[in-house]
C-alpha cells in the first residue's frame, strides 16, 4: 500500500492563494488601526537591535537586562536633546507673539486693499473677515471638547506602551524570528530571499541612520547660516531644517515658504537691505544648498540606494498619508526603494532573467587635487 498522497492541483492552489490573499486583506482592513503603532515598533526595534547587540557582547549581560539599557539610553539621549534645545527655542518664541502681531499687522495692510483683478474690483478686507470668521467656526467646536482631549491622551498613553512592548519582545526574540523568516522559503529560493533581505536591510540602515546624521549637518548648517543672514528665528528655522530632512523633495519646499514669508514681512535682523531683497536672497542661496543637498550630502551619507526621482518621492508621500498618516510620510522613501529591489527581483523572474546579475566593479577614477598639477613626463633621447 503506497503511502503517497495526490498533490494539489493548479485550480486548487490558485483558488486557495486567492482566498488567503483574500482574507488577509479584511483582516489587515478591519484591524488598520493598529498597523501605525506596529510600524512604530518595528522601526524601534529595528533601530535598537544593534545597540542591545552591542551592549550585551561588551558586558556579557542578559539580553533582557540589554534591552532595558537600550531603552534607558534612548531616553537619556532624548532628555539631553531636550534640554539643550528646548530652553534657546524658548527663548525665541518669547519673542514670538510681538512679532507675530507685527507679522499680521502688515499682512493685513497689505492685503486689506482693493486689487484691481482683468476689471473686477475684490476687497481685500472683507476677504480677511470672512477667511476669519471661518476660522473661528472651525475652532469653537474643538475648545469645548476638553473630556476628548484627555480621552486622546489616555489612548495615546496605551499605544505608546503597546509599542514598546511589541518592540520589546521583537528584539528579545531577534534570532528566533530571522531564523523563522528564513525557514519559510522553499530550499532553492532561500539564497536569493537571504540577498533580497540584506539589500533591503542596507536600504533601511542608510536611511535611518544616515537620515538623523543628514539631518544634524542640515540643521548645524542652517543655523549658522541664519544667524550669518540675520534669519528671524534662525535656530528654530535650522531645527526645522533638519526636520524637513525627512520629508523628501516636499521638505526643501515647506521650508522655503516658511522661511520666505519670515524675510519678506520681517526682513533680516542685521542686513540694511529691503525685505523683498532678503527674500530673494534666502531663495537664491537655499536653490543652491538644494543642488548641494541633492548631488553631495545625500549620496555620501544616506546613500544612492535610496536616492529615487523627485516625482517618485511625492507620490510615495502622497500614498503613504493616505495609507498610514505621518508615519506613512516618513517611510515612504525606503519603502519605496525596497519595494523597486522586489519588483525588479519579480520582473527578471517572469522574463526568465538572472535576478541578480554580476556586477563588474570599476576602479576609482583617478583624480587630481587642484593644487597638485600634474607630472610632465620627460622624453629621453636615444
Amino acid at each position: 500500500m503506497s503511502n503517497s498522497r495526490p498533490h494539489w492541483s493548479s485550480q486548487t492552489k490558485t483558488v486557495v492563494s486567492i482566498l488567503v490573499l483574500a482574507f488577509l486583506i479584511f483582516l489587515i482592513y478591519r484591524v488598520r488601526e493598529i498597523i501605525p503603532p506596529l510600524i512604530i515598533a518595528f522601526i524601534l526595534a529595528y533601530v535598537l537591535s544593534p545597540l542591545v547587540n552591542r551592549i550585551q557582547n561588551r558586558w556579557g549581560i542578559h539580553r533582557v537586562l540589554a534591552i532595558i539599557a537600550s531603552y534607558v539610553i534612548l531616553a537619556l539621549v532624548a532628555a539631553i536633546l531636550l534640554l539643550l534645545l528646548i530652553p534657546p527655542l524658548i527663548d525665541q518664541f518669547d519673542s514670538l507673539n510681538l512679532d507675530l502681531q507685527i507679522l499680521l499687522h502688515e499682512a493685513e495692510s497689505f492685503i486689506g486693499k482693493q486689487f484691481v483683478i482683468m476689471g473686477r474690483t475684490i476687497d481685500g478686507s472683507a476677504l480677511i473677515n470672512q477667511v476669519t470668521a471661518s476660522f473661528q467656526k472651525l475652532v469653537e467646536p474643538f475648545l469645548g471638547q476638553t473630556l476628548g482631549f484627555f480621552i486622546e491622551i489616555i489612548t495615546s498613553i496605551v499605544w505608546l506602551v503597546f509599542i514598546f512592548v511589541i518592540s520589546f519582545y521583537l528584539i528579545l526574540d531577534s534570532d528566533s524570528v530571522r531564523n523563522w523568516l528564513e525557514s519559510l522559503p522553499p530550499p532553492d529560493y532561500r539564497q536569493d530571499y537571504v540577498r533580497l533581505r540584506d539589500e533591503i536591510n542596507l536600504i533601511w540602515n542608510s536611511f535611518f541612520r544616515g537620515q538623523i546624521v543628514l539631518a544634524a549637518v542640515v540643521a548645524t548648517m542652517f543655523t549658522i547660516a541664519g544667524f550669518i543672514l540675520g534669519l528671524p528665528f534662525a535656530f528654530a528655522m535650522g531645527i526645522f531644517a533638519g526636520l524637513m530632512e525627512f520629508l523628501p523633495s516636499i521638505g526643501h519646499a515647506i521650508w522655503l515658504f516658511v522661511a520666505s514669508i519670515l524675510a519678506f514681512f520681517i526682513g533680516s535682523t542685521w542686513l540694511p537691505i529691503p525685505n523683498w531683497m532678503f527674500m530673494l536672497l534666502i531663495i537664491g542661496l537655499h536653490l543652491i544648498f538644494e543642488q548641494f543637498d541633492l548631488n553631495y550630502l545625500i549620496p555620501r551619507i544616506i546613500g544612492r540606494r535610496v536616492h529615487l526621482q523627485p516625482l517618485v518621492v511625492i507620490l510615495g508621500i502622497a500614498i503613504g498619508a493616505v495609507l498610514a498618516g505621518m508615519i506613512g510620510i516618513l517611510i515612504a522613501a525606503p519603502t519605496i526603494a525596497s519595494a523597486r529591489v522586489i519588483g525588479r527581483y519579480i520582473y527578471a523572474n517572469l522574463l526568465n532573467q538572472d535576478p541578480f546579475p554580476p556586477q563588474e566593479e570599476l576602479p576609482p577614477p583617478k583624480t587630481t587635487k587642484w593644487w597638485r598639477l600634474p607630472k610632465k613626463t620627460e622624453k629621453t633621447s636615444d
